[in-house]
């Protein structure tokens, strides 16, 4: 640890505890910057306290449940998505395909299985931990969780999921055994959210990928003032939803 470096105080949390203010997770110059707090269970009412306030839980096995809210907050507004021309092709041809699909909600559980045996770049492990898989497919039985899908010949080739509240939506992890499976799906989350006057993804922190799909770094202030309006609006009926591929990828055609 640099000597520049701090170590504050960490609140612990029981069942009956609420999360600090977001004001109080630990700054730029700490160990962990975002960190809130430790401690407490997952669940469906945490998850719903914690998301609704912009915090999130992310620990490894040998750690107890951390909730975090870093400032600034990696987030792609929807408005700002970038399609580009090689996703386009990619989805084009697949859309012509009678055996390729993009839906929601189909399979919850396979995909956070999927992503929960997915370790990301660089990483050895998962932060996907069995109680997490768990507490996400209590909060998708809750009707608080989805996935958006990817399909083909008859099998789920890619995915992602997510939370939602109101209209606030909450990106966490994705998969993927096809080329730009994941991309795919991400963009029918994203139509959809176009579709359903659903202004912003969270998606956490800052990745090269999300940057390169248009995702950008906001203060934690203007994320939560995109987050607490949003919170009010219902929901959309995920599974349910028609993707109209021909009206987003061709707007221009008579």
């Amino acid at each position: 640890m640099s000597s520049d470096t701090l170590t504050p105080s960490l609140p612990w949390l029981d069942s009956s505890t609420p999360l600090p203010p977001v004001e109080a997770a630990w700054g730029p110059h700490t160990d962990a910057p975002g960190l809130l707090a430790a401690g407490s269970d997952l669940g469906i009412n945490r998850l719903v306290e914690a998301y609704s306030r912009g915090i999130f839980p992310w620990f490894n096995a040998d750690q107890p449940v951390l909730w975090w809210s870093p400032d600034p907050r990696m987030v792609l507004k929807t408005s700002e998505f970038k399609l580009h021309r090689s996703l386009r092709k990619t989805l084009s041809r697949y859309s012509a395909h009678p055996q390729f699909e993009l839906c929601f909600d189909r399979s919850f559980d396979e995909v956070i299985e999927a992503c929960a045996s997915s370790p990301r770049e660089g990483q050895k492990g998962t932060w996907i931990l069995p109680e997490m898989v768990q507490a996400y497919k209590a909060m998708h039985h809750a009707g608080l969780a989805h996935s958006a899908e990817t399909w083909l010949d008859g099998q789920l080739v890619a995915g992602l999921y997510f939370v939602n509240l109101g209209k606030a939506v909450f990106g966490e992890s994705m998969f993927s055994t096809l080329s730009d499976g994941s991309k795919m799906a991400l963009a029918a989350l994203v139509h959809v959210c176009q579709q359903q006057g659903i202004e912003a993804i969270d998606c956490q922190q800052n990745t090269a990928h999300l940057a390169s799909m248009g995702a950008k770094e906001l203060s934690r202030a203007d994320f939560l003032s995109l987050v607490q309006p949003a919170l009010r609006k219902p929901s959309p009926d995920w599974k349910n939803t028609v993707i109209d591929w021909d009206t987003w990828l061709h707007p221009n055609t008579p």
